[in-house]
């Protein structure tokens, strides 16, 4: 598959949702939480308490809904900053009774509509990442479908990042990059090769840590399988202690980047 079709993949409307992996993951154990105590409750964000196997976590989702009606009501999983809010109230109540946190990716992007912006789009995204930064207790996050810009990030900055084998992330879509670039939009096949958005790329770029199988909806062994994996990180990162924990994550992100430049002359 070409690195578009793989946003195809990403995109397409049969693919699972983050309330199908919290329902084949979970099944009846998952509480869902509603609002950010500020403004609403976004419904394109979905987190709340659940037991894996028999540790409590704490599950947040990006969720943009099947069909059209599912889709207007979770804003085709644009979050708002409310929804932004609701997800770090969520990371906070799990620091303090030290509950694993496990975030789901599929987002095109944040909304960005006037309102949004009144109610400070930016700076809920910006909270969200310098939070999870430093939040003591253990993040992992799972792109499961389009890992749109800073909308995406809100939820990514965790100990570990992996993505499904069809899922691209990426600070802006393909369209938009050949929009900008070459003031095309028929260039998106192009520019996606450019932009380096998918999961092998990268992986080998060192953003990600792991590639996931792309599970199917009548196969519980690979939900099952993928639970084992998730069981194992968190039991992992629980078992250090808080300090080396915040250190391992703030070295992840120092490393993403790194490159050095050796001149000719030094070689001579």
């Amino acid at each position: 598959m070409s690195a578009y079709d793989k946003v195809l993949a990403a995109r397409d409307a049969k693919k699972l949702m983050s309330v199908d992996y919290i329902s084949h993951l979970f099944s009846d154990s998952f509480f869902e939480c509603h609002g950010d105590r500020r403004f609403s409750d976004d419904k394109a964000v979905v987190g709340g308490i659940a037991m894996l196997y028999d540790m409590p976590i704490t599950v947040i989702g990006l969720e943009k809904g099947r069909n059209t009606k599912e889709r207007m009501e979770r804003n085709f999983g644009s979050a708002h900053p409310e929804g932004y809010r609701k997800a770090l109230r969520l990371m906070k109540q799990a620091e303090k009774f030290h509950r694993p946190v496990l975030c789901f990716v599929d987002t095109s992007g944040a909304f960005c509509g006037i309102g949004a912006e009144e109610r400070g789009q930016g700076q809920a995204i910006a909270e969200n990442l310098m939070e999870m930064m430093t939040l003591k207790t253990p993040i992992l996050s799972i792109l499961i479908g389009e890992g749109g810009s800073g909308g995406a990030l809100a939820l990514a900055v965790a100990d570990e990042v992996w993505m499904l084998e069809n899922s691209v992330y990426s600070v802006i879509s393909p369209e938009g990059c050949a929009s900008i670039l070459w003031k095309d939009s028929s260039k998106a096949a192009e520019a996606a090769e450019c932009l380096k958005m998918t999961a092998k790329d990268l992986f080998d770029l060192g953003v990600i840590e792991r590639i996931v199988r792309e599970p199917k909806a009548d196969n519980q062994n690979m939900f099952e399988s993928l639970k084992l994996l998730i069981s194992r990180t968190f039991e992992k990162n629980m078992a250090v202690s808080t300090e080396e924990l915040l250190n391992n994550r703030y070295n992840r992100y120092r490393r993403i980047g790194n490159y050095s430049e050796i001149s000719i002359e030094e070689n001579n």
